[in-house]
């Protein structure tokens, strides 16, 4: 049996309060990684139940994803947990604003992440920022509410 080892993976400064956590992530291609493991992390912290957490993993890492593919700078990613909702906002330094296929099922490259997302059942908002912009995904958490 060969193992593979895989380098470790430093976890960035994060800037955290009671609801909310911010993190700048690296431009690589283990962002989408860090970022979900960050987001675990704060998920457990915050008594958020293993059921919900793969849904919100999976959206974490959609949008990191889509900066490494659509951008060439940095990304952000922010936390934030509402009644029962959390918030995932993922801000990078492209005006270009994201849009979803007119037919996701065809074949090709990417272009389907959106349609998933809505089709999970986030709420999804796109600001333009000074610096680029701000990719929100609300998810509700089935009622649970994060302490």
């Amino acid at each position: 049996m060969t193992t593979i080892a895989t380098p470790p993976i430093a976890t960035p400064p994060v800037h955290s309060t009671d609801t909310g956590h911010r993190v700048a992530l690296a431009r690589s291609r283990h962002a989408p990684e860090v970022a979900r493991r960050i987001t675990a992390r704060w998920l457990a912290a915050r008594g958020v139940s293993p059921g919900s957490a793969p849904d919100v993993l999976l959206i974490v890492s959609e949008l990191v994803t889509n900066t490494l593919r659509h951008t060439s700078g940095t990304c952000t990613l922010t936390l934030a947990a509402h009644a029962t909702t959390v918030g995932i906002t993922v801000t990078d330094t492209s005006t270009r604003l994201p849009r979803m296929r007119s037919d996701p099922a065809a074949n090709g490259d990417g272009g389907r992440g959106l349609a998933l997302l809505y089709g999970m059942g986030a709420r999804l908002t796109v600001t333009p920022t000074l610096r680029g912009k701000a990719v929100e995904a609300t998810y509700d958490l089935g009622g649970e509410a994060p302490p």
